[in-house]
């Protein structure tokens, strides 16, 4: 039996809310700091990480996710009893895999936090048996929803007229080309739909965001989301180590190297640390071709959601054709909100008053999806997250990312060569 009161609002519209909320107060100067997580040794962990000047700051970003998620509950009509013993906990164990992920070494491998937190949740639901309360209590999809309208500050459409017309092309062929060629492999191998759409966004777009994003458009299970995620994370960490010297090998210039890791490695992070093994041009060219794809998201996210809602809807009402109504209905509002704000950011606030938040905005948008990835390892069982009675998905991943790779290559010599 449900112990939830009746909802004020729909989820959808409560994300949106909240994630605008958050954006406003830090455009109208209530600016709440980022704490800092790199360290070396154990005593800059000690002396840095772990000063009261840094626990203070990560505090403050507490009360403010905290007092997001109350409203949130309020607005879903949740008993807020068990939230305010269960998200306090969640934090605590999301800043442990922040710290995790701030070690200098492991940031050479380039792990995002998002694979610790997964991690630290599966381990705890593993080890311990989990009352239902508490599980009850986990809101997966909220975190995860209000990280993706925050994303939308990230995705600015300036950077991409910087960028100039070479890398949108090279995006555009690449995103449609590969996510066409994926998703058709996956139906051939028979992954059911909701992995596919999944899988082919992380592997064409932006890896873990393209993955979140396509998850939160289609409503996606979380387990199967935590599985793309996964491979998405391992996969990059090869290919962001051995792909600059497969570039020296075939002796392609730095333009051609920049585009086709920018093109190729799914994480924005991973194509950073390999186009600064090449060098200075090939880190330029390989991040403007990165940001050309992740400005595609937006655009992505609106094009699934709306076959989704439709394939879905005429599915459900057999040979009768969906409304325009239904589709609303079913429309993840979460989009509307990621694209308004990517535009207010890319054209509508001046780029002084961009540069003074978009810090503060990253950082928490970095918080709610970690929180996401913590409360969906809380409620996974390890065997869930890895065994999906085949290995037809990771079979389609690599074959989809082997094509990537080749592919973008071709492309990267045909127009920066």
């Amino acid at each position: 039996m449900s112990s939830s009161k009746s909802k004020i609002i729909s989820e959808d519209w409560v994300v949106v809310i909240l994630g605008l909320a958050l954006i406003f107060t830090a455009l109208f100067g209530i600016i709440v700091p980022s704490p800092s997580f790199p360290w070396t040794s154990a005593t800059e962990l000690s002396a840095k990480v772990l000063s009261p000047h840094n626990l203070l700051i990560a505090g403050e970003q507490f009360l403010l996710v905290f007092a997001t998620a109350l409203i949130g509950a309020f607005l879903l009509g949740k008993r807020l009893k068990s939230l305010l013993v269960v998200f306090p906990l969640i934090f605590v164990l999301t800043i442990c895999a922040l710290i995790l992920a701030g070690n200098s070494t492991l940031q050479e491998y380039n792990l995002e936090a998002v694979i610790f937190s997964l991690g630290i949740g599966l381990l705890i639901s593993n080890i311990f048996k989990l009352p239902s309360w508490f599980k009850e209590a986990l809101s997966t999809e909220l975190y995860v929803k209000i990280g993706l309208v925050l994303l939308g500050t990230t995705v600015i459409f300036g950077d991409i007229l910087k960028a100039g017309s070479l890398g949108l092309i090279q995006a555009l062929v690449v995103v449609l080309s590969v996510w066409y060629f994926a998703f058709w492999l996956c139906k051939k191998l028979k992954v059911d739909q909701e992995m596919a759409m999944m899988l082919s966004s992380a592997v064409s777009i932006c890896g873990v965001s393209a993955a979140i994003a396509t998850s939160g458009a289609i409503k996606g299970d979380p387990k199967k989301l935590s599985y793309v995620v996964s491979l998405v994370l391992i996969t990059a960490i090869p290919m962001m180590i051995f792909m600059p010297y497969l570039a020296a090998w075939m002796d392609l210039s730095q333009e051609v190297t920049g585009a086709w890791l920018g093109g190729s490695i799914d994480t924005t992070g991973a194509v950073v640390a390999s186009g600064s093994l090449v060098g200075e041009e090939a880190l330029k060219i390989s991040t403007i071709v990165k940001f050309s794809q992740n400005v595609l998201l937006g655009i992505a996210a609106f094009a699934i959601s709306i076959y989704w809602t439709y394939s879905h809807s005429k599915s459900a009402a057999h040979t009768e054709k969906p409304t325009l109504k239904v589709i609303w209905q079913r429309f993840p509002k979460f989009v509307i909100g990621f694209i308004f704000a990517s535009l207010l950011f890319s054209f509508v606030i001046n780029p002084d008053q961009v540069n003074s938040v978009k810090g503060e905005l990253k950082s928490i948008q970095g918080l709610w999806f970690a929180l996401a990835f913590t409360s969906i390892g809380l409620e996974t069982n390890f065997k869930e997250l890895f065994i999906h009675n085949n290995k037809k998905p990771l079979y389609a991943f690599l074959i989809a990312q082997t094509f990537n790779i080749v592919l973008t290559l071709l492309i990267a010599k045909l127009l920066f060569g």
